[in-house]
């Protein structure tokens, strides 16, 4: 007697309007893919879609967060420098 085998992917139903369905099909069609590989590849680009927006998003706080443009190459320099000028006056702690 054969054994079944695990599923290795999950099954979703969905709904499409009549002509978005058309659409759909004559593209897997065109493309030779099953309707399947289509969907699948239709959310792998809405996925790289909505991360380059995330990251545009990012960069635009980013650069708000950074109006004078510094870089990370630019970080040995502003210690550096921030080292070298006259010592502050600390306030000495209180400890009670």
């Amino acid at each position: 007697m054969a054994t079944a085998t695990a599923r290795k992917s999950k099954v979703y139903t969905i709904s499409l309007p009549p002509e978005l369905a058309q659409r759909a099909e004559a593209l897997a069609q065109r493309d030779s893919r099953t309707m399947s590989e289509l969907f699948r590849e239709a959310f792998r680009t809405y996925s790289a879609q909505q991360a380059r927006a995330t990251l545009a998003e990012l960069g635009e706080y980013a650069a708000g967060r950074n109006p004078k443009g510094y870089t990370e190459a630019d970080v040995p320099r502003l210690i550096k420098e921030l080292r070298a000028e006259k010592p502050r006056r600390r306030k000495a702690r209180s400890n009670g």
